[in-house]
């Protein structure tokens, strides 16, 4: 029997079955002993095959290949990852400016672990009826940032429905995840999208401005318009995950665009002479927090230096 993960709350699985059933699900042993580095072998997205048992519960004995997934170091485990969704059409970052400032460099991590697994993702900024004169400059400088990278961005508020219209069409028929960090808005945002969803929701912590976890599990959603949404935990920090130095660049729309220009083939964008990305960094065609976030990223891969906002 084949059917779709539409629910991991740890141990247990909740199989969607192409029968229209849901089943309880858990991994046959043998998963485990596979050459899987992962925290979690099967994810929400995931099209599997099970086998009922007397309980009425089954057992997930074969997994489908992937289109692709979104994935981050594991947080406890380095050298393990955590697949955050599989099959997924488009991810939607939700970023805050301001409660709570979610870091910059969380979203370059974000944006080349989709580039790497070739997921689209959209910058969704949301709050924005909380932000003064000056947040606002503030995101909308964040917008064109990323705007002029290639990345679409929606300015939004949960609270009162701005953008929300918008977003909603660029959902229609797809599978698309939902990420960020804790008390960025997602599940007051998920909410709105979905009538009578009644996710729910937390106030900031009062003494650090950060997001408390109200998700505490990945689930696909059913929308309205078709498709579905894919809530997942919130996250404070981005770890990447097995990607070779090299490779970086190409994660970096702008970045991997003036490499092609550098005088060596082999140059990391660095220290070299005549490196097109460096001169692109001092004329300000590369904005200094993209260049910051690639070389953080060849340098260094303990993901606790990422976990705090600047």
């Amino acid at each position: 029997m084949k059917g779709l993960v539409i629910r991991n709350t740890g141990s247990w699985y909740t199989v969607l079955t192409d029968d229209g059933e849901t089943v309880e699900s858990k991994i046959k042993g043998n998963f485990r002993l596979k050459d899987i580095r992962s925290t979690n072998p099967v994810a929400v997205g995931d099209r599997v095959g099970i086998i009922r048992n007397a309980e009425g519960t089954a057992f997930i004995n074969e997994i489908e290949d992937r289109k692709n997934y979104i994935v981050r170091k594991s947080p406890n485990l380095s050298k393990q990852c955590h697949i955050i969704a599989a099959n997924v059409d488009q991810a939607f970052l939700i970023v805050t400016v301001n409660y709570p400032v979610t870091s910059l460099t969380f979203v370059d991590r974000f944006l080349a672990s989709a580039e790497a697994y070739r997921v689209p993702v959209v910058l969704v900024l949301n709050k924005t009826d909380l932000l003064d004169e000056d947040d606002l400059r503030m995101q909308q400088m964040v917008a064109e940032l990323y705007e002029n990278i290639g990345y679409d961005v929606l300015q939004v508020s949960a609270e009162t429905g701005m953008g929300i219209d918008r977003l909603t069409a660029m959902l229609d028929g797809k599978v698309s995840v939902f990420s960020g960090n804790s008390g960025v808005g997602k599940s007051t945002l998920l909410n709105r999208l979905i009538p009578g969803l009644k996710l729910r929701t937390a106030e900031l912590s009062a003494a650090h401005g950060t997001g408390t976890h109200t998700t505490t599990f990945s689930e696909m959603l059913k929308l309205p318009g078709g498709g579905w949404a894919i809530d997942t935990p919130g996250i404070k920090g981005f770890g990447s995950f097995d990607m070779e130095p090299q490779e970086i660049c190409g994660y970096f729309r702008e970045i991997f665009h003036f490499s092609k220009d550098c005088r060596f083939g082999n140059c990391t964008h660095t220290h070299e002479p005549g490196c097109a990305v460096l001169q692109a960094v001092e004329q300000h065609y590369i904005a200094l927090s993209r260049y910051n976030s690639y070389v953080g990223m060849l340098e260094d891969k303990d993901e606790a230096k990422y976990r705090e906002a600047f």
